[in-house]
Formats: C-alpha cells, sequence, structure tokens
C-alpha cells in the first residue's frame, strides 16, 4: 500500500557536484502530521541501497557513484507494509576534473544579481579565472577570486555556462563546465510575472444563460514578501469594472475582443509592472 504523502530528500551539503575523494550529505525527511514512526529506504535511480535511516552519507565518492538519488518511507501495520511515495530525485554527479562551476543556490529572476563561482580542487595560487557563456568570455579576473557576480539579469543571459582557471605553481590551465541538465550547465531567469493567458468558461449548467467566466492563468516568481497581484479584465479595450485580487471575473455573456492585464504595485522591494495578454476574440452565438 502507498501513501498520498510523498517524502521529502534534503542535500545537507554545499554541493550536488562534487570531486572524486569528497563526501556528501543527504536527509530524508517524512511529512506524516500523525508522527508514525517510518523506517527509511535509500535509492540511486531504480536500485535500493543498502543504506537505511534519516541520513545518507557518501563517503570519499567516485565517478560511479554518481546518480539520482531518492528515499521513500516504510512502516509495517497489520495489514502489511505501507510505504509513502518516493522523494522527487537529488541529482548528485562526482567529477573527476579539477575545477566545476557552482550553479546559483536558488532560482533566479529578472533584475536579480546571479552569482557564479568556479570550485577548484584543492588550494592552487590561482593566477586568472575566466567565464564563458555559450563558448565566448563574459568576464575575466585576475588573482584569488573565483566568483563573478552578473548584475541587473535578463532573459538574454539566459544561457550555457563554463569557467577556466589558471595557475602558475605547474604551468597548467584546467578547463570545467557544470553539468546540470542533461550534461549541460544551463542558466535560466524567470520573469517576475510571466505572460498571462485569458481562458473562457460559458457553460450554461454553471453559469446561466446570460454569464460566462474570465480566468486569468499567470505566474507570479516573487519571492516572499511578495505584492499582491491585480488583474484587470477588459472587453473591445475597455476595462470590466474594478481590478479584481482573485484571477477570475463573472461577467455579462456578450460578443467582443476580451482581454486581461495583471499588475503588482512598486513597494520598497520590488518594481511596479504589468503585462498584458494577446486579446481574445469570442466568436460564439449567444443562445
Amino acid at each position: 500500500m502507498v501513501t498520498s504523502f510523498r517524502a521529502i530528500v534534503e542535500l545537507v551539503s554545499d554541493n550536488s557536484r562534487i570531486f572524486t575523494g569528497e563526501s556528501l550529505h543527504l536527509r530524508c525527511s517524512i511529512p506524516d502530521i500523525h508522527g508514525s514512526n517510518w523506517s527509511v529506504e535509500w535509492f540511486r535511480g531504480s536500485e535500493k541501497l543498502p543504506e537505511s535511516g534519516e541520513n545518507f552519507k557518501l563517503w570519499n565518492a567516485n565517478i560511479k557513484a554518481s546518480g539520482k538519488f531518492s528515499c521513500q518511507g516504510a512502516r509495517k501495520t497489520m495489514i502489511g507494509i505501507i510505504r509513502t511515495l518516493p522523494s522527487v530525485p537529488v541529482e548528485i554527479e562526482v567529477d573527476g576534473g579539477w575545477a566545476i562551476l557552482k550553479p546559483p543556490s536558488r532560482s533566479t529572476l529578472v533584475g536579480d544579481t546571479l552569482k557564479l563561482s568556479c570550485r577548484l580542487r584543492g588550494f592552487p595560487p590561482i593566477h586568472e579565472t575566466i567565464l564563458y557563456k555559450d563558448g565566448i568570455e563574459v568576464m575575466r579576473q585576475i588573482g584569488q577570486n573565483v566568483s563573478f557576480y552578473l548584475s541587473n539579469v535578463t532573459l538574454a543571459d539566459s544561457g550555457m555556462y563554463s569557467c577556466r582557471v589558471s595557475w602558475d605553481l605547474i604551468k597548467c590551465v584546467v578547463a570545467s563546465s557544470f553539468q546540470f541538465i542533461n550534461f549541460t550547465f544551463a542558466v535560466f531567469f524567470s520573469e517576475v510575472l510571466s505572460q498571462p493567458l485569458l481562458e473562457i468558461h460559458a457553460d450554461i449548467k454553471l453559469f446561466g444563460a446570460k454569464k460566462m467566466k474570465l480566468i486569468c492563468h499567470v505566474q507570479y516568481n516573487a519571492r516572499a514578501p511578495a505584492p499582491p497581484v491585480h488583474y484587470y479584465f477588459y472587453k473591445n479595450n475597455e476595462q470590466l469594472g474594478m481590478a479584481k485580487s482573485k484571477n477570475y471575473d463573472l461577467v455579462t455573456k456578450a460578443l467582443g475582443v476580451f482581454g486581461m492585464s495583471r499588475f503588482y504595485p512598486m513597494t520598497s522591494q520590488f518594481q511596479g509592472g504589468h503585462s498584458t495578454t494577446r486579446p481574445l476574440n469570442l466568436t460564439y452565438t449567444c443562445q
């Protein structure tokens, strides 16, 4: 039997990509509000691992230890073994090279400052560090600083990033690209407000013969505490009533070109912004 809730795996260590010989720590939690006693099973891909318990530690890792790690809770009951849904996997990669480009620790929004750090095996005396985007040099710096900061990023800054580090002690140069998705370090940025999509429901059984429901589908990516979003609905470029705090409005059924926009106000933390849907031409025949 399987419960309706899912185990949660957490990366306790700083990096999901480590060098050979390094160690890594994962933790599994079971969101059971009843506080039942669960045992924990660990998996790499579909392979069940011999480790058990809340904490999983990968010691002195080698390249073959790379994979997608997940956990699942299990407990014995009078009706048999009950298991949770498996956790969303965490991808771990063990790298045998000399340099790793560390990805941002959280999703990056348009307007944010992006930090990328080139991590080295050991502590060689660094001479120069270069950051590349899509194979083209973006930044170059001399000395021990291996972190790059891209301020006020836009959607155009999305791309494939890699770093190159050189030092003088043994006259060598190493290069590495961080393998994130499909073994490529891809950085993507999200707008605070996505392009909205307008949906119209005109079901007579739900809303009657004279009403229809306009629904705005939009992704709001602002981090907490985020200002509220206000929704404006339009017919033939004329606003339909006051702004709405919900993403829908019940309006009189009629032919016309409908659209909507959404707006979040300016605060000390966010700059205001808005976006408008493409007009939606309503061509049904009113009964």
